[in-house]
């Protein structure tokens, strides 16, 4: 991957993977012209071995777009790598990146919003490496999307009030709730990875993304990685989009994933004793929900008393 020109050259490759993507790709394609208003900008289309008609669709929609087909189900970051490298291929290069769920529709000139924002210098000499925009539900419910950092009284405080009562308050929840950091253009130390901007500078400095998180985690991973080199996440409140969002909430099998992976990274950057504590407390909050009935909560409960058996696995 060439560093040699200056930020602002070349266009935006707007990344996307897809795994059985085909019932909501039409939506996102059809939303990319008004979302990517007044940026020059190329589609680049990560496919992880899809079963249904993704690829034809994508073939038919966006028949300019660069569709890498991956010939196995290799997990989010995987994709995303497997696109990187294509859009590194490409003789004009790209000054920035725009990572999106296929299930995220961008309001008209979110991207530019997004991409102005790097770079930015920080009062704390960082820069804007991620930017995030504001997302919403369909129904119009502000998601929050803002992160903290993991740490044992963030866990603690989730399992006693719960992560949206605690998290108005820094020190006891991962979550951020509070009103106003919405408003504005907050830092957060990670955020959804549903739809972000990358600069170029951030990722040339982070390299590829962790693929031994096949699913969850894995934007946590970079965006604290961008953090530990001076590249922050920031929110961009005047880019909006929509997500259509994921069923991890509902599903036992993505819900104990997504809380098994946040416990594997934390011991990632933490000594055995503070991750025995962290596990310790991250299970205390899914035995009580899983005391309410809540079947996702219970596959939690199992994969944190069994460990994870693969990198793959819960």
């Amino acid at each position: 991957m060439s560093c040699q020109a200056t930020e602002s050259t070349g266009p935006v490759v707007v990344l996307v993977v897809t795994w059985n993507s085909a019932r909501v790709l039409p939506g996102f394609l059809d939303s990319l012209p008004a979302g990517m208003k007044g940026l020059d900008w190329r589609l680049v289309v990560a496919d992880n071995d899809s079963s249904d008609e993704t690829v034809a669709v994508v073939r038919a929609h966006a028949p300019d777009a660069t569709v890498v087909e991956t010939g196995r189900n290799g997990g989010y970051a995987f994709g995303v790598n497997a696109a990187l490298r294509a859009a590194a291929r490409e003789e004009d290069g790209y000054r920035a990146v725009l990572i999106c769920n296929p299930d995220i529709r961008m309001g008209e000139g979110c991207a530019a919003a997004l991409v102005e924002a790097l770079g930015t210098p920080l009062p704390d000499g960082g820069r804007v490496g991620i930017s995030v925009p504001l997302l919403h539900e369909e129904d119009g419910t502000l998601v929050h999307s803002l992160r903290r950092e993991s740490s044992l009284t963030r866990a603690l405080g989730e399992a006693v009030l719960g992560n949206r009562r605690a998290g108005r308050f820094p020190r006891w929840s991962e979550l951020v709730t509070t009103p106003a950091a919405y408003t504005g253009r907050t830092c957060a130390d990670w955020a959804t990875g549903a739809l972000m901007a990358l600069s170029r500078e951030c990722v040339a400095a982070c390299g590829p993304w962790d693929e031994s998180f096949f699913l969850y985690s894995e934007e946590t991973e970079y965006c604290l990685r961008a953090r530990d080199l001076g590249l922050r996440t920031r929110l961009e409140p005047s880019a909006r989009a929509t997500h259509l969002g994921g069923d991890s909430r509902i599903s036992p099998r993505l819900w104990s994933l997504l809380v098994a992976n946040r416990v594997r990274l934390y011991r990632r950057r933490h000594g055995l004793a503070a991750t025995a504590a962290f596990r310790g407390a991250v299970l205390l909050r899914e035995l009580s929900r899983a005391a309410l009935g809540r079947e996702p909560a219970r596959a939690a409960v199992a994969a944190l008393l069994r460990g994870p058996q693969s990198p793959h696995e819960v």
